[in-house]
């Protein structure tokens, strides 16, 4: 599978809401092998279908150091959240070279459908954790500069509306 275009903050499909995965078939599992191809070439630990277009409940993650420990995550469900919060630098595929502090619960237990759309729990805390969190965001059309204040938020937008337009001007150049 070829890698899939990670839309950029402030597109505004990122802000649709992501509807549940009816049938994890054959194009879902396509879909998952893509997302994580891209997620593994980008560098990044999470990516969600919303990030690349695909506006279904399916998420990929993978914060191991040798990146071989992906977990899958079709129609996620936050199932508990602990009442301890941490907070943290993130950052995010669709919003590159920004990095916030923000707070999230320091552990959660997420209900999934795995790959072969099969129902799982699992418990996981620190960066997995944080990971999850934020990539539900994106499920909910959520983008994590929306926790941050709106004047931090508005640098952000136009720097990365400034970096989409030079790139754009580059490639009419190159063309």
């Amino acid at each position: 599978m070829s890698l899939l275009t990670i839309l950029r903050y402030p597109d505004p499909r990122l802000h649709k809401r992501a509807q549940p995965v009816a049938e994890v078939d054959a194009r879902i599992r396509r879909l998952v092998d893509g997302m994580l191809q891209t997620m593994y070439d980008a560098e990044g630990v999470g990516l969600a279908a919303t990030q690349v277009d695909v506006h279904e409940r399916v998420i990929v993650i993978d914060t191991s150091e040798k990146q071989d420990q992906a977990l899958i995550l079709i129609n996620p469900e936050l199932v508990w959240c602990s009442d301890e919060r941490v907070v943290g630098e993130e950052g995010c595929l669709s919003v590159p070279t920004v990095y916030d502090k923000v707070e999230r619960h320091a552990a959660v237990t997420v209900a999934a459908l795995d790959r072969d759309g099969h129902r799982y729990e699992r418990r996981v805390e620190g960066l997995t954790a944080v990971c999850v969190q934020h990539e539900m965001d994106h499920l909910l059309g959520k983008m994590f500069v929306e926790y941050l204040s709106p004047f931090k938020r508005d640098r952000i937008r136009t720097k990365m509306l400034k970096k989409t337009r030079e790139e754009q001007q580059e490639l009419r150049q190159r063309a």
